[in-house]
């Protein structure tokens, strides 16, 4: 009786401008198989991984992914994204993690990516295992090529340890910077996780690790691919072994990886606050000799939401982090379609704006306030709130744009203009309380409204940066 299927292409074209870098491949991955793809340097192979996360457009054929159940989904097609892979393990080419990680907590992720941390007194067995016990406190940066490969390669390896069922393994060049030992580390490991149920396709220009392989294919610019049978080599090791839960994937691994980044590297928000506080203290110096009875209320108004404005529109470090070592591919691939409307809500400055624009009023308005409506301070955290909306939606804008090649990027980046509308709308509402208090009016112009039709813009520019690219 043949293997369940963990994993189908059918008919898979892939192309990059008018070339063609894969033409109609048809592949099946079974469970407790594995596969190596070899070839020269351009022959697809590292498409061909990547294909199989969905991530990579085609231009024709389809991806899809079987359950415990053997039943069948499309992940991907011609027309897009049409759902999320399952859990997979991932080792990239480049590495995928961030510097200022540690090889603990970089182990703590993809456990909670697995199973919410039922697992993580395991992870000194495992690390000891590789060979990387002694620099678990360690950031990833201070880690030599070939540690950060260990690390790299035990990252995509864990999942298939702590699943409940056979899951699909994806390598590309494993083996690229690592010892002899690692090395045969790797091939027993992987012939391990196989004898499983687990399925497991890698790359590698490596003799000695394409023996482990059960079948090898072979991959050649411009020919159809060949096939030929592995000799399956390698030693059943004895591994750890995991408490039974079931998984949980969330989005609190990102969200509590980025926290813990960001805290560590605080500099980044500073970065991000001085030329708000360098923007107020300017507009304190051109108007602090004017009569604010007769200066425009627009201009008052606009000049103390600038700060808050300008820290929204500022490209979030979180950026890059994830551009580190394609470290955002890592995470876009576990989570999906989860990642990018995440990703916008955790690099945006959320703390910022409120405190920046009461600041800008005692600065910049301080015992002039008389001059104003009573309920200016009551409803200032209005604006200063909607501008959470533009915050976020500026976030994600400044996502795609990295996404995207340099030629589209600089096209994209010019999205940020329309942004500047919503600016000026809260500014209208301000200007509007300041002159008549707050007004809960539905006419046009009317503070609540210009709030609203501000979120408005704000959320429909989110909403394309985000869905649009997996469209």
């Amino acid at each position: 009786m043949d293997e369940p299927l963990l994993l189908e292409l059918e008919g898979l074209v892939v192309s990059r401008g008018n070339r063609s870098v894969l033409n109609d491949i048809n592949f099946k991955l079974k469970e407790g198989e594995v596969v190596a793809l070899v070839g020269p340097n351009g022959s697809g192979k590292t498409t061909f991984i990547e294909s199989c996360t969905g991530i990579i457009p085609f231009t024709e054929g389809s991806l899809s992914y079987y359950s415990k159940l053997n039943e069948k989904t499309i992940i991907r097609n011609k027309d897009g994204r049409n759902s999320n892979i399952p859990q997979i393990g991932l080792t990239l080419q480049n590495d995928g993690i961030c510097g200022e990680e540690t090889v603990e907590e970089k182990l703590l992720t993809v456990l909670n990516m697995v199973d919410e941390g039922e697992n993580s007194h395991l992870i000194d067995s495992i690390l000891s295992d590789w060979g990387l016990y002694h620099r678990k406190s360690n950031r990833v940066s201070q880690l030599s090529g070939g540690l950060k490969r260990r690390l790299s390669v035990l990252s995509g390896l864990c999942p298939a340890i702590f699943s409940l069922h056979p899951i699909v393994v994806l390598l590309d060049e494993p083996s690229e910077g690592l010892d002899d030992e690692a090395c045969n580390i790797l091939t027993n490991w992987i012939r391990t996780i196989a004898s499983k149920g687990n399925g497991i396709i890698f790359t590698s220009h490596d003799s000695d690790l394409i023996k482990c392989a059960d079948r090898i294919i072979k991959l050649e610019e411009n020919k159809p691919i060949t096939e030929s049978s592995g000799k399956s080599s390698g030693a059943i090791v004895t591994m750890v072994e995991s408490e039974l839960v079931a998984r949980q994937v969330s989005i609190n691994s990102l969200i509590n990886w980025t926290i813990k980044m960001e805290l560590r590297n605080p500099i980044d928000t500073i970065n991000r606050l001085t030329p708000a506080l360098v923007a107020l203290f300017i507009s304190f110096s051109l108007i602090g000799n004017i009569n604010y009875e007769t200066i425009d209320n627009q201009i008052i108004s606009l000049l103390i939401l600038l700060p808050a404005f300008i820290t929204c529109i500022i490209s979030p470090a979180l950026i890059s982090r994830f551009s580190e070592a394609d470290c955002g591919k890592w995470w876009y691939i576990n989570l999906g379609t989860n990642f990018r409307p995440i990703s916008s809500f955790m690099g945006a400055s959320l703390l910022l704006p409120l405190p920046l624009t009461y600041l800008s009023w005692i600065i910049l308005i301080g015992d002039k306030s008389e001059l104003y409506s009573n309920e200016v301070l009551t409803w200032l955290w209005l604006p200063a709130l909607c501008m959470l909306d533009l915050a976020i939606a500026s976030s994600a804008l400044h996502f795609l744009v990295s996404d995207l090649q340099r030629s589209q990027a600089s096209s994209a980046s010019l999205l940020l203009i329309f942004l500047v509308w919503p600016f000026l709308e809260l500014s209208e509402a301000l200007s509007s309380i300041m002159v008549n208090g707050m007004s809960f009016s539905l006419e046009l112009g009317s503070p609540l409204i210009s709030c609203l039709f501000a979120s408005l813009i704000s959320s429909l520019v989110w909403l394309v940066a985000v869905f649009l690219p997996d469209a």
